[in-house]
Parts: structure tokens; C-alpha cells; sequence
């Protein structure tokens, strides 16, 4: 069965050479920026030959921004969907061995600085984020960020949005849902993390698609702890139970974890995080199947406190 395309492809992989997750595959080979722009562009341009329309990225995530505007040139295609972030500045300068990756600052000046680069991204730029919006940077108290955000959504008839990050995902939505500027609900699109270990924005699912923007869901596949790995024995139950169904379906973990988002959230972008194109197509397969609601009921069993699943994310490297 083929369903609608939901998968979108979020571009952090692509845009600098570590990032946070579980490593998969330990290669030594000396970094060449050259071959990893080459490589960038070979996923954006597999993941649009197979069907995906939506494309995730930000400053913050390395080059990633500056690849999507070149590819974008030689694209004729208004059903492609670009969205960005502001508030993160990549700083690492693809060294490995590097202590900082990235920085945050979610003034009106950095705002207005990474606008100049994002805008770029027009006419294909329909959704524009603050980067992991939090309580603890005030940037939902910011009047002139907040003001500023409101004029570009009216002058480039773009929607305003924003990701949430961390265990008061929800604290943070729900303060973001209230805020108004000139009588209108400014944030229309949110993007979230949600899975089967963090499920704690479920409880917004119909607000959350009563919006006239995008609802994305990020990390479906929570940095990679929901493929099967042996330094997370606590979860065998559960990988034990996406095996099965993997099999059944004939796909594997990562199509079910995304699979699973869109069972709940119908309406929702998930985000795949690949960054070459046998996981690309391996995550596409979540298009070709249904769970049955018993197997969503068992999956939904497996979920964690969102405290416990941000601490433990928290230890995870970069790599």
C-alpha cells in the first residue's frame, strides 16, 4: 500500500560531518569538505528523485543552508518546501576534535543577521523557525524579536514557527500556542521531538494540527536509540517487538519508528535524518505500510518519562 509522501528530510547529516546520535559505523578517514559537499548534494537530489518535497535546515547545521540554495537554483519546482531555523551559529568549522558545534543566541540581531543568508532560500522558504525555542532565553518574551518575526510572515507571506528541544517541550508550546501579535496567533508551525520513548506532546495533537502551518516531528528515531543496540539492553522488549513487525512488513526499525509518528500524528512531516541513500530509501519505506492499531497500542507502551529520555539523551556524543 503507497501512502502519501510525510517523510521530509532534515539536513543536519548533510550540513556538518558529527552531530548528536549513536554511531553507527566508525570510518577514520580524513575529513575532505570538497567530497562532503559532493555527497550532500547526492542525498538532496535522491531524496527529491524518490518523492521527498520537504526539506528541513538552518544555519546551524554547517554548510547544510548554503548546499539547499545552490540545489534549489536548478529546481523549477513549486511543490518543493524549504524550512529554516534561526538562533544557532555553527561554529565547530568541521573539526571533529572540536569542543563547541554550535552556539545560541536568540537575539534580534542575530536574528536579523542569519535572516540576510535564510532568505536566500526563497521562493521555496515557506516555514521559518526559532531554533529550539526555550523558556530559559526569554526569545518568547522578546517583543521586538517576536514584532520582527510578524513582519517578515507579512512581507514574504511565510509562516512563523518554531522547535522545541528538551524536557519541558510541553511548557514550552504551551506559552508559544498563547502568543499574539497584532490580534493573530503568531506561531503557526511547530516542530518536536516525538517517539516511542518521548510521547509528552501527544496531549496537543489537536492543537497542534488545527494550525494552518506544518507540525514536523523530529528525532522519530530518538538519535538512533530506537535501532536495536546493545548499550541500551533496558529497551530489548521493545526492539525485540520492532523485529517482529520489521519482519512482517519486511522494513526495518527506522521505518517503523516513522511509521509510528505518522500513525499518530496523520497530518505531520517526520523528518528523516539520512545522510546517504541506502538509509534514505530504508526510511522510505514507512510510505509502503499501516501499523494496525494493536501494534500502535503495544509500541505506545513502550514510552519513557520525558525527564528520563532527555537525560539519557543528554549522554549521548557527538560523533
Amino acid at each position: 500500500m503507497q501512502h502519501k509522501n510525510n517523510i521530509g528530510l532534515g539536513t543536519a547529516a548533510i550540513g556538518r560531518p558529527i552531530y548528536i546520535n549513536i554511531k553507527q559505523d566508525a570510518s577514520e578517514e580524513v575529513f575532505s569538505l570538497p567530497k562532503f559537499k559532493e555527497k550532500g548534494l547526492e542525498v538532496l537530489e535522491n531524496a527529491y528523485k524518490n518523492g521527498v518535497r520537504y526539506f528541513d535546515t538552518s544555519p546551524g547545521y554547517g554548510i547544510a543552508e548554503e548546499l539547499m540554495v545552490g540545489w534549489l537554483k536548478d529546481k523549477n519546482d513549486p511543490s518543493i518546501v524549504v524550512s529554516t531555523k534561526w538562533g544557532y551559529t555553527y561554529v565547530a568549522n568541521f573539526d571533529p576534535n572540536a569542543k563547541i558545534h554550535e552556539v545560541k543566541e536568540h537575539s534580534l540581531v542575530n536574528l536579523n543577521k542569519q535572516w540576510e543568508q535564510s532568505k536566500k532560500l526563497l521562493p521555496y522558504l515557506k516555514v521559518y523557525q526559532i531554533h529550539s525555542a526555550t523558556l530559559d532565553t526569554g526569545v518568547l518574551e522578546n517583543t521586538e524579536v517576536l514584532k520582527r518575526l510578524h513582519e517578515l510572515k507579512k512581507e514574504y507571506n511565510i509562516t512563523i514557527g518554531l522547535t522545541t528541544t528538551g524536557d519541558n517541550q510541553t511548557e514550552v508550546l504551551e506559552k508559544a500556542l498563547s502568543i499574539q501579535v497584532e490580534n493573530e496567533d503568531l506561531f503557526q508551525s511547530f516542530q518536536c521531538t516525538f517517539n516511542m520513548l518521548d510521547q509528552s506532546i501527544v496531549k496537543y495533537k489537536k492543537i497542534l494540527q488545527e494550525r494552518t502551518g506544518p507540525f514536523i516531528i523530529k528525532e522519530a528515531l530518538a538519535n538512533g536509540r530506537l535501532i536495536p543496540n546493545e548499550n541500551y539492553s533496558k529497551y530489548n522488549s521493545l526492539y525485540e517487538f520492532m523485529t517482529h513487525i520489521g519482519e512482517k512488513y519486511k522494513v526495518g526499525a527506522d521505518a517503523i519508528a516513522l511509521r509510528y509518528g505518522m500513525e499518530i500524528f496523520p497530518n505531520a512531516m517526520v523528518l528523516s535524518g539520512a545522510n546517504n541513500d541506502i538509509h534514505l530509501r530504508a526510511n522510505l519505506k514507512a510510505n509502503q505500510f499501516s501499523l494496525t492499531s494493536a501494534e500502535i497500542k503495544q509500541l505506545t507502551d513502550f514510552g519513557i518519562s520525558s525527564y528520563d529520555y532527555w537525560k539519557e539523551r543528554k549522554q549521548l556524543k557527538w560523533n
